[in-house]
């Protein structure tokens, strides 16, 4: 017994050892006798990322009820090439393709009749129902292949938050170029759209290196907190508003002030990232929200009121003589109109947007404490959010030695943010006091199951609670008395809310244009728990000197909307 296990021991391990043999000399055969061919035709596979292999993840935005609503996801259908070596009768090829499909039939003809060219590329994008009517024809040199492309089903919907997916730089493979797209990128994309790996390339392939980049990408699909249906009322009264008043540019943004959760933000001029090559002017890309600066003017005013509140230096009766201009560091100031108002308080200097009155409270608080509370409210910084290309306030004013630097600062000029940034100070208002991230997305569902939630909550307490109250009442008494002289006043809902009404500054020179003006407008409601806030504003409007004029009705219309919308309960 123990001569036959020994026996079939001998056996098996000779066995093992031939099979071994085998393998070694297939892998001689493939490396070293044929490697070069073998290789090229791995290198192949690698260079070839066919369109039919291009995957990515979706992304969905959130209706109000939690149904996910896929804002961009994949679209399958086909690609038609032609093999014109095999094509003896290009017009006839023509004339039957144009039964299905439009093109140009002088390029086709072009490239039909290249007889040394084994493959062109006509036309993608072919629904099913039109590539199996072409493949019925069975077209001698003609071939389908199936793809699959990046779609967006609500076309320029959102098209600043989103960005589009197509080819840039250097890279042969298809990135996010803007908004989600780019800054979560590495999530959205699926390796296989990078490296089609076929056995040959597997043979070839460095296996550690494989597998640590296999590992170091988790793959998934982004779920943001974009209502489609805010989305759309924001968009509609945008383009409303553009009609009217005939702005260079245009924004605005609804996001919640106590989380940084945005529910929409839009921009015009706008475009379609199902068609973006379409378009000629590359600037249109770009998201103002988080790559422009601009002054914002008097909408900043609420913001070193709270300031002056919470260091003690003013209350909202403190009183001040307004003459209506005064002198520092040889430069003048002045309110609006230029007019005194005598003796008025805190509150007034609010109601009426009192540029002096802010010079007031600079003085009072002190230019120095005041530059750094300002800073603290994360003029100078980025906010975080989930966009690429984010610039920074442009705040060297604050680091003055001149009075009149502050004092321009207190009513909005003479720094410059972004309107992310100024949305982001602004919610610090309403929320309790503090800093909130804004951010698009919530969480990330992986492709292995798992669910991470992604939504940052690190937020910094910037004023004092009780400050954050009494500078909300302040501006609830500023819609309730002053706003339109208080003709939009809501009986049942309190609202906080300033205007903003700033000269741009002349480009290359000193000074600033006296014709030309950026109009903002921000409020918030329930003004005392507040689940949103609003934020607009447009470049250079015609017709109106004023963002009481311009921005009020789009505001409130918003405010009706979302009150009815999410049913919004009253609170007074």
């Amino acid at each position: 017994m123990r001569d036959q296990f020994v026996i079939r021991v001998r056996i098996i391990a000779g066995v093992v050892i031939f099979v071994a043999l085998v393998i070694l000399g297939r892998l001689y055969y493939l490396q070293i006798m044929h490697g070069d061919r073998y290789r090229e035709m791995a290198n192949n596979q690698y260079i070839q990322s066919s369109s039919d292999v291009f995957d990515r993840g979706s992304i969905y935005f959130t209706e109000k009820d939690g149904n996910k609503i896929a804002s961009a996801t994949l679209r399958s259908g086909f690609l038609l090439a032609i093999l014109p070596d095999k094509i003896d009768d290009p017009e006839a090829v023509y004339s039957t393709l144009s039964k299905y499909i439009e093109f140009d039939k002088e390029t086709f003809l072009a490239r039909a009749s290249k007889k040394n060219d084994p493959y062109e590329e006509i036309l993608n994008h072919i629904d099913t129902d039109v590539a199996d009517a072409i493949r019925k024809e069975d077209i001698e040199g003609v071939q389908l292949f199936r793809e699959q492309w990046r779609y967006y089903p609500g076309g320029s919907l959102a098209s600043h938050i989103l960005g589009y997916v197509g080819f840039g730089g250097e890279s042969r493979f298809q990135k996010g170029q803007y908004g989600l797209e780019r800054y979560w990128d590495s999530v959205l994309t699926r390796k296989d759209e990078e490296m089609h790996v076929n056995f040959f390339a597997e043979v070839f392939t460095n296996a550690r290196d494989f597998l640590e980049n296999d590992v170091r990408k988790r793959e998934g699909n982004l779920v943001t907190s974009v209502d489609p249906s805010v989305q759309q009322a924001l968009e509609r009264a945008l383009l409303q508003t553009e009609d009217e008043w005939h702005a260079k540019s245009i924004g605005g943004i609804i996001i919640n002030p106590k989380t940084g959760a945005i529910y929409a933000m839009a921009a015009l001029p706008s475009f379609d990232p199902n068609n973006y090559s379409k378009e000629e002017d590359v600037s249109v890309f770009s998201n103002p929200f988080v790559e422009d600066v601009y002054e914002m003017g008097s909408i900043i005013k609420p913001i070193a009121m709270a300031i002056g509140l919470d260091v003690g230096a003013v209350t909202a009766d403190t009183t001040y003589d307004d003459t209506g201009s005064i002198e520092l560091d040889t430069y003048t100031i002045r309110n609006y109109d230029g007019r005194a108002r005598g003796v008025v308080d805190m509150q007034e200097v609010l109601k009426q947007s009192l540029n002096v009155g802010m010079a007031f409270v600079a003085e009072e608080v002190g230019g120095e404490l005041l530059g750094e509370r300002m800073k603290e409210f994360g003029f100078g910084e980025e906010t975080g959010i989930d966009l690429p290309f984010e610039a920074h306030g442009l705040i060297d004013n604050l680091n003055s030695p001149r009075k009149v630097e502050y004092a321009t600062a207190a009513f909005g000029q003479g720094i410059a943010l972004t309107p992310i940034g100024t949305v982001r100070a602004l919610s610090a208002l309403g929320n309790g006091g503090y800093l909130v991230t804004p951010h698009f997305v919530e969480t990330i569902e992986y492709d292995d199951g798992d669910e991470a939630k992604v939504a940052p909550d690190d937020r910094k307490q910037v004023l004092k609670p009780e400050t954050s109250e009494e500078i909300t009442r302040m501006l609830v008494e500023v819609v309730d008395t002053a706003l339109r002289n208080g003709t939009v006043k809501k009986d049942r809902y309190s609202i906080a809310a300033k205007t903003g009404t700033a000269q741009i500054a002349k480009v290359g020179e000193r000074g600033y244009y006296t014709d030309r003006y950026l109009h903002s407008f921000f409020g918030y409601f329930p003004a005392y728990d507040p689940e949103y806030l609003i934020f607009l504003y447009h470049v250079e409007p015609q017709g109106a000197q004023y963002a009481s004029e311009t921005l009020t009705t789009p505001f409130m219309d918003l405010v009706d909307f979302l009150i009815n919308y999410y049913e919004v309960p009253p609170d007074r």
